[in-house]
């Protein structure tokens, strides 16, 4: 088994066992070594974003203390959800290696594929109800963002 996979697994375990979550464990690794692990603490913080993949990342990222990874992959014990995907995305980890299936974790209770379908059409999707408020005001601040001259780009 692949030492990496196997410490996303240990990860895994201890969530279970803690009471902190699902079933799902993460490791960064850069240059061949672990650099930050995570499981999911979904129900110990009461946080929907506290999957694995995100307190792995945020972990790295402090680490590190810069947010891209890019020089990181990614172990996981389950293929990422959306939102994880996106944080992956975000961090710019440029491989992913997962383990169990979307399908697989469906199949105890994870179903991710109304979220997968939203964000396909999501102003279409009835899961969330969307209003668009004040746009002219709202990208104010773009135009400060643009003029600023010491803005740090990601």
């Amino acid at each position: 088994m692949d030492k990496f996979i196997r410490a996303a697994l240990t990860e895994a375990r201890k969530g279970i066992l803690r009471g902190h979550g699902g079933p799902f464990g993460a490791v960064i690794v850069q240059n061949g070594r672990i650099i930050a692990r995570g499981h999911n603490l979904v129900v110990k913080t009461n946080d929907p974003t506290s999957h694995a993949e995100m307190t792995a990342i945020r972990k790295a990222a402090r680490k590190l203390g810069r947010f891209d990874l890019s020089d990181c992959d990614i172990y996981t014990t389950s293929e990422p959800c959306p939102m994880c995907l996106g944080a992956i995305l975000w961090a710019r980890i440029p491989k992913v290696h997962y383990g169990a299936s979307k399908e697989d974790a469906r199949a105890i209770g994870f179903d991710d594929e109304a979220f997968y379908k939203a964000l396909e059409s999501p102003y279409q999707t009835p899961l969330i109800r969307w209003a668009c408020l004040d746009a002219d005001a709202c990208r104010k601040p773009f135009a400060e963002w643009v003029a600023k001259s010491d803005k740090t780009a990601y």
